[in-house]
């Protein structure tokens, strides 16, 4: 019998996997469960309409994430940290300032995506790169000035 899945079942397949099942296995599991459901063709056709949907959503998305990723590329940030009379700087810049900074410049960008090779503990200019996604980064330019 063939079934979808509506759902990921160990051991069977992942959700919108169309499977050839056995007639008690898919009657007495995964109908009787709902699991799954019988793949007729008007099922199998929503389903191909769905994936099609969920495909075009998920280009969109990586084209604004492109998009971002270029308008964000070459930026300046500027934060300030305190420091002693000799220059000495107390405390160090962390993922959340810079992403506190970009904010107020307009991108949001979640502080995980903030690739610090180190912590940033001198006065001085860093390149950080900001991972948006898979293949799809930008590299900024953060200034550390003293308070």
């Amino acid at each position: 019998m063939k079934v979808i899945l509506k759902q990921d079942v160990k051991g069977t397949g992942k959700k919108g996997e169309i499977l050839d099942v056995s007639d008690g296995y898919a009657k007495n599991f995964l109908l009787k469960k709902g699991l799954a459901e019988q793949a007729s063709s008007v099922a199998v056709n929503s389903l191909k309409l769905q994936q099609e949907a969920e495909a075009r959503r998920k280009a969109e998305e990586i084209r604004e994430i492109r998009e971002l990723a270029k308008k964000m590329d070459k930026s300046k940030v500027t934060v300030s940290i305190k420091c002693g009379e000799n220059g000495k700087v107390f405390g160090s810049v962390t993922s959340k300032e810079i992403a506190s900074k970009l904010a107020e410049l307009g991108f949001d960008v979640d502080k995980k995506k903030i690739l610090l090779k180190e912590a940033l503990k001198t006065v001085g200019d860093y390149a950080v790169e900001i991972r948006l996604m898979e293949g799809v980064s930008a590299k900024i330019f953060v200034t550390v000035i003293p308070e």
